[in-house]
C-alpha cells in the first residue's frame, strides 16, 4: 500500500530540516531515542517512528532514494492523477464482466485536487506551470498541509470505488454543497441513507469521549461534530433523514473495522475495507427501506443537491 501523502516525513518526524547534515541527523536522531524509548517513560508508537524515520534516511544512500520519491518495493504508485470526470456529471465506472456499477455523480477529490494543484504551483514557484505537480519527490518536499490536500482526494477516490462495485441498486452524490461546507458523500442504498466523509490524516486515529483524535488531526479540528453539524444542515434543507452519519479512514488508521459513536446506529468511523459491508447491511441490521421509499429519496435528491 502506498504510504498517505499526510503522512509525516522522517525530517519531520526527527524534527530537522530537509537540508540538515548527516551529523545534524545523527544527533536528532540519538536525542529523540533517548526520549521516546519506552524504557524511560518514552512513547512507544513515537519510539517506532522514530526508528523508521532513521531507517529511510539515517542512511546516504537511503537517504539520497527518499528524496528522489523513489517507492519501496511492491509498493503502489503513490500520487496519481485523477480519471476524468466533470462537476455534476452522472459517471457508472468501467465494467467488470457483466456487473452494473452504482450510480454516481459529481466529482469525488475534485475540490481537493484542485485546491492542491493551485497551493502546490504557488509554493513551487509562484503559480508556475509544473511539468509534474504528483511526482513523489516533489509531493514529499511540500508543506504538509499541501500533502493533506492531495491525501483527502486520493481517499475520496477510494470511497467512491467502493461504493461503485456494490451495484446499481446504489447511488452516490460527491461533492455536495450545504450551507455549513462540504460534504463528501451522500449514498443511497436498501441499507438507508448515509452522510459519508472520506478522511486520512496519515496517522493513527481513535475516538476519544466522542470525538476522533491523531497526531495528524490539526488541533481544533472536530470531525465528529463537524459531519454531524453538516448532515443535519442538509437533511433539513432537502427534506431527507439521514440513517447514519460515517467517516471512512484507510485501513491501518483504524483498529477495529467498525468504531460506533454514541448510539450504535447513528454514526461510526469505518475502515475503508469495511465499508461496502456497512452499506450493504446497516450499521444496526435494522428496517431497510423500500423500493419505493429508495426511489422517492433519491428523486428528491437528484432534485436538489448542489455540487461544489
Amino acid at each position: 500500500m502506498a504510504e498517505s501523502p499526510a503522512a509525516s516525513t522522517p525530517y519531520e518526524v526527527l524534527g530537522v530540516s530537509p537540508d540538515a547534515s548527516q551529523t545534524e541527523l545523527r544527533r536528532a536522531y540519538r536525542r529523540l531515542l533517548r526520549q521516546t524509548h519506552p524504557d524511560t517513560g518514552g512513547n512507544p508508537a513515537r519510539f517506532n517512528a522514530v526508528q523508521q524515520a532513521w531507517a529511510r534516511i539515517g542512511d546516504a544512500e537511503a537517504r539520497r532514494q527518499w528524496d528522489a520519491g523513489r517507492a519501496t518495493a511492491g509498493a503502489s504508485p503513490p500520487h496519481p492523477a485523477p480519471p476524468s470526470n466533470s462537476k455534476g456529471t452522472t459517471s457508472r465506472g468501467p465494467r467488470s464482466g457483466s456487473s452494473v456499477k452504482a450510480r454516481t455523480y459529481g466529482h469525488p477529490g475534485g475540490v481537493a485536487r484542485e485546491r492542491f494543484l493551485v497551493l502546490m504551483r504557488e509554493w513551487a514557484g509562484r503559480g508556475s506551470d509544473l511539468a509534474d505537480p504528483y511526482d513523489p519527490a516533489l509531493v514529499r518536499s511540500a508543506p504538509r498541509e499541501i500533502r493533506r490536500l492531495l491525501a483527502d482526494a486520493l481517499a475520496e477516490e477510494a470511497t467512491a470505488r467502493a461504493v461503485s462495485g456494490l451495484g446499481i441498486g446504489y447511488t452516490m452524490w460527491s461533492n455536495v454543497e450545504t450551507d455549513r461546507g462540504k460534504l463528501d458523500h451522500v449514498i443511497l442504498g436498501p441499507a438507508g441513507l448515509f452522510a459519508v466523509m472520506s478522511e486520512d490524516w496519515g496517522s493513527a486515529v481513535k475516538l476519544v469521549r466522542g470525538e476522533l483524535h491523531g497526531e495528524g488531526i490539526p488541533p481544533g479540528e472536530q470531525p465528529v461534530r463537524a459531519l454531524a453539524r453538516i448532515a443535519k444542515a442538509l437533511g433539513r434543507s432537502v427534506r431527507v433523514r439521514f440513517t447514519a452519519r460515517i467517516i471512512v479512514v484507510p485501513d491501518d488508521a483504524l483498529a477495529e473495522p467498525i468504531t460506533h459513536v454514541g448510539k450504535p446506529a447513528e454514526a461510526a468511523i469505518v475502515q475503508l475495507s469495511a465499508l461496502p459491508r456497512v452499506l450493504r447491511d446497516g450499521l444496526s441490521g435494522g428496517q431497510r427501506l423500500s423500493i419505493e421509499d429508495v426511489f422517492d429519496v433519491r428523486t428528491r435528491l437528484q432534485n436538489s443537491l448542489r455540487f461544489v
